[in-house]
């Protein structure tokens, strides 16, 4: 029987979760690509396979933004910004410690999420994974970029129909047309063309393996042998990266897990989840770090130190330490990191000074009064010296989890060494919202309401929600930023101009009030700014494939 649907926020963006069984330790399901948690319950097959799960353990599905049930307004989201979500149902359903189970490309996330928050996770378990989807000398099982490019063809030309050539990810059931036509349909539910495609570009991008050496949580890694979509032999590269990991190899070509010889999975990740305890507590974790040197006009940085401790603390990270003209701060996340260091370059230059900045992923103790060790003092050293007034420098670990985030990166021919003896490339990030903007054309810098850019311009588009006329000019002047800036930097993001994201905003603000149906169909109009009925009633449908009465009906 298909468990309720609920609704927590992460951030601003509505995740959509379930929850069943009756084990007495959590399991946190997260699905790879695309999915739809409504869909998964139309597949008997995997409905097997959750019932056995939820006879030892509550288990926690949900929809990560953008995707499924949950709210579509982003199409594009960074790890970090998918770690949220994670915490956000881990939270809504009172888990403070659960076991994540990753499947392919969830596997990055709770691969990150578990060297982030060890301390919330009992152990890691996934299945099918890969840390790189891009072929590399060093990594050799990866697509090639034509292999992706044939992927990209497929979701442009075929996602409307039923040749998406899904048949490699589950060969035991190529020839069960009910199965078959399931997988397309749960595929076409869980994300719209444009957003698989996106979400499609963004793995290309993926590379976690800089980070697989801080995972210290109990993990098993299972994937069977002749799994085309990943292949094995990137399974055991990942596995002899993560120390103490369990890797089993099953037969079979099926990249699901829930087809082919699933009493073998389940009795594996059985044995495995009942002989964890999960009392451990760690005492580090992975942190970004930021070091940055001021370089004051007047030889004045007291202001100047104010204004850094406004944004570090605004973007959620926190300042480890801070001595005259350096200061070095920690962030749960890269993305919070960079966006905040960027924004701080300008802030400062305002005040008749530079920053140099240079960030860096590596582990650290969790008692930030002990973080700062002799290897911190030696990156923050050498980062410096290399990063040059007005520049954010990042090393290749930074640069890897950044997808998503609508930055570009210029390498440097500059090295950074570890005190491992490990060389790392680094790379100057450029903010593509910014790229040729004149010096007049640039916005006078606000610190900014949330720590995400767009979690901001959501918040103003729903303060003026009912207001008809606000439209893109109020926006950029609320927001602090010209019509230019604002443009390229919700392209990036959300693959919207500011026009249709503040159209998909109302809209989906819309189908809420008349889902509550405390409302009818015009007062919820006029309440999410639609001057007509009619007209509110013709986007609605094109937005959402029906009108408000047959929603009404449903």
């Amino acid at each position: 029987m298909k468990p309720t649907t609920h609704y927590t926020k992460s951030g601003r963006i509505n995740i959509a979760y379930q929850v069943f069984g009756s084990g007495p330790i959590d399991l946190v399901y997260i699905p790879g690509w695309v999915s739809n948690i409504d869909w998964m319950w139309a597949c008997p097959e995997l409905v097997h396979f959750f019932d056995e799960l939820g006879k030892i353990a509550r288990v926690v599905l949900f929809d990560k933004r953008g995707t499924g049930l949950s709210d579509r307004v982003v199409e594009l989201s960074t790890l970090e910004e998918r770690m949220d979500d994670i915490r956000a149902v881990m939270d809504a359903v009172g888990s403070e410690k659960a076991i994540l189970f990753g499947h392919s490309e969830g596997g990055s996330v709770s691969a990150l999420f578990a060297a982030t928050y060890p301390n919330r996770i009992i152990s890691l378990i996934t299945f099918g994974v890969f840390a790189k989807r891009r072929y590399a000398e060093d990594y050799p099982w990866a697509p090639t970029d034509e292999e992706r490019q044939a992927v990209y063809d497929m979701i442009e030309n075929s996602w409307g129909s039923g040749e998406m050539g899904l048949e490699s990810l589950a060969p035991s059931k190529a020839n069960d047309r009910v199965f078959m036509e399931w997988l397309a349909n749960y595929f076409r539910s869980g994300a719209s063309p444009s957003a698989a495609m996106v979400l499609t570009k963004m793995n290309t991008q993926v590379d976690i393996i800089d980070i697989l050496g801080s995972i210290k949580v109990p993990t098993l890694m299972m994937q069977r042998v002749n799994d085309i979509d990943v292949k094995i032999e990137e399974g055991r590269f990942i596995a002899d990266r993560i120390k103490g990991a369990k890797f089993v190899e099953f037969e079979g070509d099926d990249h699901l897990f829930w087809v082919g010889n699933t009493i073998e999975v389940l009795e594996e990740m059985r044995a495995f989840i009942l002989n964890e305890k999960p009392e451990k507590v760690y005492e580090e974790r992975l942190y970004t770090i930021v070091a940055a040197r001021v370089i004051a006009g007047d030889g004045s940085v007291g202001n100047i130190q104010d204004i850094i401790s406004q944004y570090v603390s605004q973007y959620k990270g926190k300042v480890v330490q801070q001595e005259h003209d350096v200061f070095i701060a920690t962030f749960e996340g890269p993305s919070r990191a960079v966006h905040c260091s960027i924004d701080l370059v300008d802030a400062i230059s305002r005040s008749n000074a530079e920053l140099a900045i240079g960030i860096h992923i590596r582990e650290g103790a969790i008692d930030t009064s002990q973080f700062i060790s002799g290897e911190t003092q030696g990156f923050t050293e050498s980062m410096l010296q290399l990063a040059k007034p007005g520049q954010v420098l990042i090393t290749q670990t930074v640069k890897y989890l950044l997808m998503g985030t609508g930055l570009s990166f210029l390498p440097k021919e500059e090295v950074f060494q570890t005190i491992s003896g490990e060389s790392l490339s680094l790379f100057r990030v450029l903010d593509d919202s910014r790229v040729g903007l004149p010096l007049d054309d640039m916005p006078q810098l606000q610190v900014a309401r949330n720590d995400s850019f767009l979690e901001n311009v959501l918040q103003i588009i729903e303060e003026h929600l009912s207001n008809e006329s606000f439209g893109v000019e109020p926006l950029c002047r609320e927001m602090g930023t010209s019509e230019r800036q604002l443009q390229r930097k919700l392209k990036a993001i959300t693959n919207k101009s500011p026009n249709q994201l503040i159209s998909s905003v109302r809209l989906h603000r819309a189908k809420e009030l008349l889902l509550n149906q405390q409302l009818n169909i015009s007062e919820v109009a006029f309440q999410t700014g639609f001057s007509s009925p009619s007209y509110f009633s013709k986007s609605f449908k094109k937005e959402f494939n029906l009108s408000p009465s047959e929603l009404l009906q449903k």
